[in-house]
């Protein structure tokens, strides 16, 4: 059955009000949650400054580049942090056959799975990444126009496409491997690559981190378009179609593992 756009965005809407009043009635943890992740976003902060005190630049790569890919990748991870944290359970409703209430539904099995948990943590990273690409743009000097923010909010929305891809693509592998969580948990380590330039790394991981694992489109490719105009690769032009196409086959292989569902358990 065929929703529209508009559907899904109200039914979504519901959903996101009944989550966040159920997160508010426990307002400590959601607190110390929030604190523990801009601390770790403050420490990484920090670590460019320390990592610049010894070194006028990386590669070419100046202080306030590397915070401004650092930033790039906080705002780029944020929605597969909020909206779709429910990956990290998925393994337990397939081994625990819980999964199969969600496939009787008339909704598509893929929104309704993903929408029933939003991370409202993810909103304290997001501030700190803007705050992060605000003070680095300042610092760099670069135009303010509205072409330049059109272009940093497309870039940023399709550099989190690659992101949530690998996440779907590697939850679901939960359908048919049982430990799956060393997949899902190793590409989600691969994200702290995601705010360092490609170029610092050999040539064997510059073509892992371009054409087998990505990351290098969460951050570097697509702020190149931003921070050197000048010398923009024909890779960073492509993110946008990249990370449409990478969203679209993991949604395609998340469902077809869905779909293969038989809800026995493991």
């Amino acid at each position: 059955m065929h929703r529209s756009i508009g559907f899904y965005l109200r039914i979504y809407g519901k959903i996101l009000v009944q989550d966040i009043k159920s997160k508010m009635s426990y307002r400590s943890d959601f607190i110390i949650s929030t604190i523990g992740m801009i601390c770790t976003n403050i420490a990484g902060f920090v670590s460019f400054w320390i990592l610049f005190q010894n070194f006028p630049s990386v590669d070419g790569w100046s202080y306030y580049e590397m915070l401004f890919l650092y930033g790039f990748s906080l705002v780029s991870l944020t929605p597969v942090q909020c909206l779709f944290d429910n990956n990290w359970s998925l393994r337990i409703y397939v081994y625990s056959g819980d999964f199969i209430k969600y496939c009787f539904r008339p909704i598509n099995l893929f929104f309704y799975y993903q929408s029933e948990i939003f991370d409202i943590k993810g909103l304290g990273q997001l501030a700190f990444g803007i705050g992060t690409i605000v003070y680095a743009w300042a610092k760099l000097g670069l135009p303010v126009t509205v072409l330049m923010i059109l272009k940093m909010i497309v870039f940023l929305i399709t550099a989190s496409l690659i992101m949530i891809a690998l996440q779907n693509a590697a939850a679901a592998t939960c359908f048919w491997i049982q430990n799956s969580f060393y997949v899902l948990d190793l590409v989600f380590r691969f994200k702290d690559y995601a705010k360092y330039p490609i170029t610092i790394f050999s040539p064997v991981f510059r073509f892992i981190f371009t054409f087998l694992m990505p990351i290098a489109f969460i951050a570097y490719y697509p702020s190149l378009v931003i921070l050197r105009p000048d010398e923009i690769p024909l890779l960073s032009w492509l993110s946008p179609v990249i990370g449409l196409v990478f969203f679209f086959l993991s949604y395609k292989f998340w469902m077809y593992g869905a779909m293969k569902y038989s809800g026995t358990g493991s």
